[in-house]
């Protein structure tokens, strides 16, 4: 029997070479770790059980990462129906300045910000593609990305 085949790549292959791009769409998106990997996990079995085949590396890496942003909309819809543990809980979180880095930054901004900086500087997508990866306008991609960076050098104290 066969192995099944992704683009020319195994599944294996596929997994190993793209693991830190859905890793990093899927932290983006729900500023947790932990929850990332649910939506890692998710995003990878829905490859294993696809069964069209895909034109290039390109078509196939664009796809993960349109799964994956979905995954992590689905998740943030299911946890919107919880009540969240913070409510009993109160927990005060204070910054420290001194480890405050780009990627926190990039993590405290809202999702369509965070999303089209990380695919654009971190994934190297030009805003054409962003904007048909995340099925939005390329003109909101670029605004987006243009405050996005103004957001950014805020909260980074640039000019």
């Amino acid at each position: 029997m066969a192995t099944k085949r992704y683009a020319d790549l195994s599944f294996d292959e596929v997994v190993q070479k793209y693991a830190q791009t859905v890793t990093g769409v899927c932290v983006m998106r729900l500023k947790s770790y932990h929850d990332a990997e649910d939506c890692f996990q998710n995003t990878f079995l829905k490859l294993y059980q696809y069964s069209r085949p895909f034109q290039d590396e390109k078509h196939l890496k664009a796809w993960l990462i349109r799964v994956a942003v979905n995954e992590c909309n689905d998740f943030l819809r299911r946890q919107s129906r919880l009540v969240p543990l913070e409510t009993f809980q109160k927990e005060t979180v204070t910054l420290n300045t001194d480890a405050f880095d780009a990627s926190d930054a990039l993590l405290s901004l809202e999702p369509k910000y965070r999303e089209v900086l990380y695919l654009h500087y971190i994934e190297r997508y030009k805003t054409r593609e962003i904007a048909e990866i995340l099925d939005l306008n390329q003109n909101t991609v670029k605004t987006n990305l243009k405050r996005g960076r103004e957001k950014l050098r805020k909260i980074l104290g640039g000019d």
